[in-house]
């Protein structure tokens, strides 16, 4: 049984007002971004001038999609702070993407920038079932990284207490969990299963420790993983969004009372969804590349970022404004193989369905001559005795059967003992490992 949820804090006059005023809110705070932007970035005025048009020439909403997309590459061409719409010197604070390759992209905030973020994070965590009072455990990772910061100072808007744990010292996380009696834990969901495991590690039952909700982001995760987190930590487990580029996180965040998909603050950012390939705007519902344009940052104003996340957007339910659907994957993390599309959240859902299996998982890649080939290694629960090899190969057939029926692709499926698989303490998991273009 999941623990009760708070009574939510009354939702701010602007997250329940009409579509017409939020419409109306949208348009005039955008003709400001345009010409913030235009005035004050190089590039930006570049672009519009190369695309033939002026923030003038945004009469409507959809007269958006007459501006041209920004992209990551934009943010390094313009590395370090080519992209910044005020002096350098207004920039109190900057943060820098987590990128693997190349040079990190590098985001700006004001004073006033940083004030916005700090209560759109304390509204999210409010829509989570969050209030003043309650102590907040954040285990995301601290530094360049915008999760840390941006949920302790949203928490501390908010009114809570924060134990700003980081990343990382997985037993101090169980023993300040344990000591501390924290009500809600921001981290990242395949870190929390690492947080679960060290609980049964020690002998503990995660359902019996006091948290009562989960905000869980930076990467993307699936209704399975939310199930299985719910059910063995006996808590609320509520997705929120953000991408450094546009905020950080808090960009958009479920309600508790619906879990139905993060909602999107669209009185500060005003998502499209494109075709990823052609990068025509779609019709709400339809899934594709989610874009989008900040309405009211002063250091770095963004115009139509491609985030290459893939969703839909959602009529509103518990709040005024559109959610997001879950993240179905990545324009470019989408594995092709053999011809087929593969996303790593497909291969997720079918090895969480299996009881004896931890969730952990890692999809390897490589090439026989020239053909794909592909394993999948996951691991058996830590609380499990002993499993004997053949065992082991039946849960390997099962999935391997489940993979190629529901994911269209054959596989060489590997169990693995427990903690046999990477973890990652801070930051986001590496799914996928692909060998076929380093001659392996």
């Amino acid at each position: 049984m999941l623990s009760p949820v708070a009574t939510a804090v009354k939702p701010e006059p602007i997250e329940t007002a009409s579509r017409d005023e939020i419409a109306s809110l949208q348009l005039d705070r955008l003709r400001w971004t345009l010409h913030h932007a235009y005035e004050n970035v190089p590039h930006y005025r570049r672009a519009f001038d190369a695309k033939g048009v002026h923030p003038d020439d945004l009469h409507s909403l959809e007269d958006l999609a007459k501006f041209p997309f920004t992209a990551k590459s934009d943010l390094r061409d313009n590395y370090p702070f080519g992209m910044f719409a005020v002096p350098r010197e207004r920039i109190v604070r900057v943060h820098a993407s987590s990128g693997t390759t190349g040079k990190p992209t590098v985001v700006g905030y004001t004073q006033r920038d940083i004030d916005t973020w700090a209560n759109l994070v304390a509204r999210s965590i409010r829509a989570a079932g969050g209030k003043p009072g309650d102590i907040v455990h954040v285990a995301y990772g601290y530094g360049l990284f915008t999760g840390g910061m941006g949920a302790h100072y949203g928490a501390e808007r908010l009114g809570c207490t924060v134990v700003p744990m980081s990343g990382g010292q997985t037993e101090k996380q169980v023993q300040l969990i344990r000591d501390f009696q924290p009500d809600i834990i921001m981290v990242t969901p395949s870190y929390m299963q690492v947080i679960i495991e060290e609980f049964a590690r020690q002998g503990l039952d995660a359902r019996d420790c006091s948290l009562r909700i989960g905000i869980f982001g930076a990467e993307p995760w699936t209704e399975a993983m939310r199930r299985e987190i719910e059910s063995k930590a006996s808590l609320k487990a509520v997705d929120i969004y953000g991408l450094s580029e546009v905020m950080g996180p808090g960009v958009a965040c479920e309600c508790v009372e619906t879990q139905d998909g993060p909602v999107i603050w669209e009185d500060h950012f005003y998502p499209e969804i494109i075709d990823p390939i052609t990068g025509a705007p779609l019709p709400d519902g339809s899934e594709g590349e989610l874009v989008f344009t900040t309405l009211t940052k002063e250091g770095l104003p963004i115009i139509r970022y491609r985030t290459r996340d893939l969703t839909r957007l959602l009529p509103p339910t518990a709040r005024a404004f559109r959610r997001m659907g879950k993240i179905v994957g990545r324009s470019d993390d989408m594995l092709i193989v053999r011809g087929v599309n593969v996303f790593p959240t497909q291969i997720e859902e079918i090895v969480i369905q299996h009881d004896k299996l931890s969730g952990q998982y890692q999809i390897h890649l490589s090439r026989d001559g020239h053909l794909d080939k592909v394993e999948v290694h996951c691991e058996l629960q830590p609380t499990l005795g002993h499993v004997s090899d053949a065992e082991r190969q039946q849960i390997a057939d099962w999935l391997t059967h489940r993979i190629k029926t529901l994911v269209g692709i054959s596989t060489r499926v590997c169990v693995l003992p427990p903690d046999s698989i990477e973890r990652t303490l801070v930051g986001k998991a590496r799914r996928v490992i692909d060998h076929r273009h380093k001659g392996g």
